[in-house]
């Protein structure tokens, strides 16, 4: 058991803090919107984000972020991957020194190409092993639903990924640990890009063979972009990387899935993004790998053609796998 802060009440933030209290652990969730905290507290439920899941009555949501932050020995952070500079800088300050600090966020700093594990370091100035990651295969509504999954929590510190994968491991999830920071996180990331590609295609009708094309030459892709950066192979091919890829790729829980399918039947970026009702990593995330895939002379012509319909300069039906190498593995040795 541990005394344990989730930040972020939207979907995912929910559903880790439901994982965590179901784990024996005491949890208080933080959300910015007092209504949105008292229904929690007074009827167990996330309305908005998290219809018909009945919360656990241990969980305690509260608005004001020292009360939630006050002696936590774990901090999980699940706000919009682009707020979290801005966020850190308003309270990090209040986070406990000594505590492990999690991020459940998928995405990349626009501007400075920064994983948030880098992002987290470098606004708090805490120590790397203090900074976990976690990843998988993780549709939030249907972990909610207690349907069996896994995870992996990713640090460089053996002992503080496993305190985190003790406090997330209950009947329903399972929470593994590696080393493997950058690998880890750049699965979450990338597996975005190849979610929005297959939401396109199948926005405009086409069927299972170009989406199975585009999804092993995406990981195929996505795994020569995280190996240049340090990543392990075998990283790409386990929870973080395929596993992940393959849940969010064709599920109509994902938001990345779902924002491909709406720019496949003709709409705009703007247009999608006023219709979600939460961020889309994905469409986020494009530009910024792409700018760091040019830096390290990485190929990765999915993503770019995902980059050219986002903009509005490619038509979505002109959006097909590219099949420019001869070596199928994701990676050669």
């Amino acid at each position: 058991m541990a005394k344990v802060a989730v930040i972020g009440a939207g979907s995912w933030g929910t559903t880790f803090a439901k994982v965590l209290a179901d784990a024996g652990n005491e949890v208080m969730l933080w959300s910015r919107r007092a209504e949105l905290t008292e229904e929690i507290n007074s009827t167990h439920r996330n309305g908005d984000y998290m219809p018909g899941i009945n919360l656990p009555e241990s969980l305690v949501a509260s608005s004001d972020i020292q009360e939630v932050l006050v002696s936590a020995e774990q901090v999980y952070l699940a706000v919009p991957s682009q707020s979290l500079r801005g966020n850190l800088e308003e309270w990090g300050s209040l986070i406990p020194e000594g505590a492990i600090i999690v991020s459940l966020m998928k995405g990349v700093e626009q501007g400075s190409g920064l994983r948030m594990s880098e992002v987290i370091a470098d606004v708090l100035k805490v120590s790397e092993d203090l900074v976990c990651v976690v990843s998988g295969p993780n549709l939030s509504l249907e972990i909610a639903s207690e349907q069996p999954a896994a995870c992996v929590a990713a640090c460089t510190s053996k002992e503080n990924a496993a305190l985190v994968a003790a406090a997330s491991t209950n009947s329903y999830f399972t929470t593994f640990t590696n080393k493997d920071v950058i690998g880890t996180e750049f699965g979450g990331i990338l597996k975005n890009l190849i979610a929005v590609a297959i939401g396109i295609v199948n926005g405009v009708g086409y069927g299972q063979n170009t989406k199975a094309s585009i999804m092993t030459r995406g990981l195929a892709e996505i795994s020569r972009f995280a190996v240049a950066h340090g990543a392990k192979k075998k990283t790409m091919v386990g929870l973080a990387g395929l596993g992940d890829l393959i849940a969010t790729s064709e599920s109509p829980l994902s938001r990345n899935h779902k924002a491909g399918e709406m720019l496949g039947k003709g709409y705009s970026k703007r247009e999608v993004l006023k219709r979600l009702s939460q961020t889309a990593e994905g469409l986020t995330s494009v530009a910024p790998i792409l700018k760091l895939a040019a830096a390290r002379g990485v190929s990765m012509p999915i993503v770019e053609q995902v980059h050219l319909v986002i903009e509005g300069r490619m038509s979505p039906k002109d959006i097909a796998p590219t099949l420019t190498r001869s070596n199928d593995a994701p990676e050669a040795e």
